[in-house]
């Protein structure tokens, strides 16, 4: 049924991703100069509240940009969930162009709706990085 091929899809997806985004993650952590945890543990303070106050913020900013592009990916790759019957966008895309014998204008109208939400998702990313490293 279109149900279980959604969960099998969302399953995939997951753990195919979330491989990349604890990776991203850790590198992002091991990024931060061991110095810092080293100053925070040194005035007191538990390990978890040197992680939340001082880590953490400080490896966002390393992580931001590879968790952005690894979210582009994930709308990129979502269409290979079509293989197990997933209906989405170049699934019905190809629907389309089988039901109506118009060969090119879907895929034109299916590469700029992924255009759109990679662009937009970019921009939106750049903004936010660009509004960090102001704070820096």
């Amino acid at each position: 049924s279109q149900g279980e091929e959604f969960v099998a899809g969302i399953i995939a997806l997951s753990i195919n991703s979330g491989a990349y985004v604890a990776e991203i993650i850790r590198a992002g952590i091991q990024a931060v100069d061991k110095g810092q945890m080293e100053a925070a543990r040194s005035l007191g303070m538990p390990y978890s509240l040197s992680m939340k106050h001082i880590i953490i913020p400080q490896a966002f900013k390393n992580i931001l940009p590879a968790l952005g592009n690894e979210f582009i990916v994930i709308i990129k790759e979502s269409s290979i969930v079509s293989v197990i019957g997933i209906h989405e966008l170049m699934y019905n895309a190809n629907t389309v162009r089988g039901n109506t014998f118009i060969p090119l204008e879907p895929l034109i109208v299916a590469a700029a709706i992924y255009f759109a939400l990679t662009f937009s998702l970019s921009k939106l990313l750049g903004i936010v990085e660009g509004r960090m490293s102001v704070s820096d």
